[in-house]
């Protein structure tokens, strides 16, 4: 053996030596590592699952520990109204290579050490076997996850392509999705993208004389930069974005398509306090091949307080939730509705909250809804600025008043934009007649702007038809003119009750 061999051996042996040590280190660490894992998992469901009516644990049924590997199972499950009537449970077996260098990334030439590679799947079971019979056998659902010493992770998990019959009358394609995931220890940094190719859902319309209905997703891309916050949630982006879609529904199976469809909502927090918004872009919206226009729309929520919203949720949970499945109960029965019975301290924290949440004051603003079409463009924003009232047991009227500080209405509707939108409803409706067709929505446009303005609630400003409405210190002024806000309501109702007297 020459002198270059020998060192090769040397080193190969030093490297399966401190290997075999590591691996045995990491397998008396390991069931700690996971249990950890599983308690962290668990916190991260419930919160998640706040607000809902579902609960929702994962639990580490076995661990057979061995000096190379491990295998372990876990259970998933799922109770509550929004799993269905009854509860869901998933089985996962996950196969663990002990670090610090597991097999599969020795032989993929990844040599930075890590504490664990788990490879796991979804197991079959009575709940899961009619998945598994779509996917030929294979498990659905799968992935890699690599453990470091300090309990970062990284992942990829996969969803399995498909192809089922739902029941008689409904079926679904699907591609398959892929998931990467980087998470840093405890999951305090989780970063995540994903894409979906396609997928076909064909079902029936039950109020369409059984029409059926076809919906297509294609180019499906999801990511996620998140950090958690110091009340224990995550902040930062998420984006949903889809390349286009397609519906097929109706008696003529009409097709409405979206194409470029973009999500984005962004959270953050400052203090005591978090904010956010959403964002939503339709490039083109098409019925039947022939292009309607484009869409968007912007939501934002600034100034709201945390601990307050926190201690409200949690009242909601402990004693709302309940109340509401036993008014629905009672009112299945048909028997009264029960009381919803709060205790002086409870009520005394309502109060509290509510007080201290508004004394933030937050503001919820629609800052942008606008549809454009090939002749028009219509828009709306709504601006709401809440602040703490006197007290909170004044009368209803006086409590609105000092409830909000400040509230911004417009709207202006396209005339323009209101022909193009009825000429293609004439088209559904089988009208084949062009000129027909645009005397028709002209007239409808017309009609509407007339009435808008004849009752004094939208003025004409060039084709558009417009409403403005601002609210402060008790003042309103609407469409230009400025009154008290009795006045307001005094206008409002004398012009809804001739609309009731009409009918």
């Amino acid at each position: 053996m020459n002198k270059s061999a020998g060192v090769l051996l040397g080193i190969v042996v030093a490297i399966g030596a401190i290997s075999a040590g590591g691996a045995w280190y990491t397998g008396t660490k390991i069931e700690g590592v996971l249990n950890n894992a599983v308690t962290n998992a668990n916190k991260e469901l419930q919160t998640a699952m706040a607000g809902s009516n579902g609960t929702a644990s994962l639990e580490l049924v076995s661990l057979e520990r061995h000096t190379f590997t491990s295998t372990a199972h876990y259970r998933l499950k799922g109770e509550g109204e929004m799993f269905g009537d009854q509860p869901v449970e998933l089985l996962f077996v996950d196969h663990i290579e002990h670090g610090p260098l597991p097999f599969s990334r020795l032989v993929s030439l990844k040599w930075l050490p890590v504490m664990a590679t788990s490879n796991y799947e979804l197991e079959k079971s009575p709940a899961t076997e009619k998945w598994f019979a779509a996917t030929k056998g294979a498990a659905p659902l799968k992935g890699v996850t690599n453990i470091g010493y300090d309990e970062s992770t990284t992942s990829s998990l996969e969803l399995l392509p498909l192809e089922t019959a739902l029941d008689e009358q409904s079926s679904l394609k699907f591609s398959g999705l892929t998931m990467n995931i980087s998470a840093s220890a405890q999951a305090q940094k989780v970063k995540a993208d994903g894409y979906m190719d396609n997928l076909k859902l064909v079902t029936v319309a039950q109020d369409q004389d059984q029409a059926p209905v076809q919906v297509e997703l294609n180019g499906l891309t999801l990511a996620s930069n998140l950090a958690k916050s110091s009340y224990g949630y995550y902040t930062g982006e998420n984006t949903l974005e889809l390349t286009n879609s397609k519906t097929t529904f109706g008696p003529k199976q009409s097709v409405l398509g979206v194409k470029n469809f973009e999500m984005k909502n962004l959270t953050e927090e400052s203090g005591s306090n978090a904010s956010g918004r959403a964002d939503y872009k339709v490039g083109e919206v098409t019925l039947n091949d022939k292009k309607i226009g484009s869409a968007n729309m912007a939501m934002s929520l600034k100034n709201l307080d945390i601990p307050s919203t926190m201690s409200l949720m949690q009242i909601y949970q402990t004693k709302l939730q309940p109340y509401e499945k036993e008014a629905a109960a009672a009112a299945e029965a048909g028997l009264p509705a029960p009381e919803l019975n709060l205790t002086e301290a409870e009520s005394a924290q309502v109060k509290a909250d509510l007080q201290k949440l508004l004394a933030a004051s937050p503001q919820i603003a629609l800052e942008n809804l606008s549809l454009k079409t090939a002749n028009g463009e219509s828009r709306a924003s709504l601006v709401i600025d809440l602040t703490k009232p006197q007290s909170m047991d004044l009368p209803p009227d006086q409590l609105g008043k000092q409830l909000i500080a400040l509230l911004d209405l417009n709207i202006q509707v396209s005339k323009p934009m209101l022909i193009d939108l009825l000429s293609v409803q004439a088209q559904l409706d089988g009208q084949t007649d062009a000129k027909a067709i645009v005397d028709q929505a002209s007239a409808g446009a017309d009609m509407f702007s007339g009435m808008a303005v004849g009752s004094q609630l939208a003025t004409l400003d060039g084709t558009n038809v417009v409403t403005k409405l601002h609210y402060a210190a008790n003042q309103v002024e609407f469409n230009g003119q400025k009154m008290t806000v009795e006045q307001f309501v005094g206008f409002l109702m004398s012009k809804f009750a001739g609309v009731t007297q009409v009918q």
